[in-house]
């Protein structure tokens, strides 16, 4: 995996990244930090992507399995240090998955997994994080 980062200066704090797989992302940083609030600050997009990878596992797990997921939200809401390095120190994502006739040990599971076993971004953040979650089923 791979990414580049340029600074698009010299006025403001916005970056572009490109990924590997051809992407292209911006950040930006608040205007009280030199930014002009262009673009998601850098961990909002570590958080971004923690949701995210949580969330295809989820989906994925259920797909497998065969279940009548039709859709799958995840909010997720965090706490930092007050010092620096101000890395997160809460965690918490509220699944809301969708489909037709889940079952909720189903659903249960595919987050479990995804907590203790598939997602990479988890098991990094949660060095310093203490992860929860919480799940609610919708009927499609």
């Amino acid at each position: 995996m791979e990414c580049t980062i340029d600074w698009q200066g010299p006025e403001g704090m916005l970056f572009i990244s490109r990924t590997g797989s051809g992407h292209v992302l911006a950040m930006d940083g608040a205007p009280d930090g030199g930014g002009r609030n262009l673009a998601p600050r850098p961990m909002e997009t570590v958080l971004t992507g923690a949701g995210g990878c949580a969330a295809y596992d989820v989906v994925l797990i259920l797909k497998r399995g065969r279940h009548a997921v039709t859709g799958c939200q995840v909010a997720l809401t965090a706490e930092r240090a007050d010092t620096e390095p101000k890395v997160f120190t809460k965690i918490h994502y509220a699944f809301k998955v969708t489909g037709r006739d889940l079952p909720a040990t189903a659903v249960e599971r595919a987050v479990e997994l995804s907590h203790t076993k598939y997602c990479s971004a988890i098991a990094m953040l949660e060095k310093t994080a203490e992860i929860t979650h919480s799940i609610e089923i919708v009927a499609a």
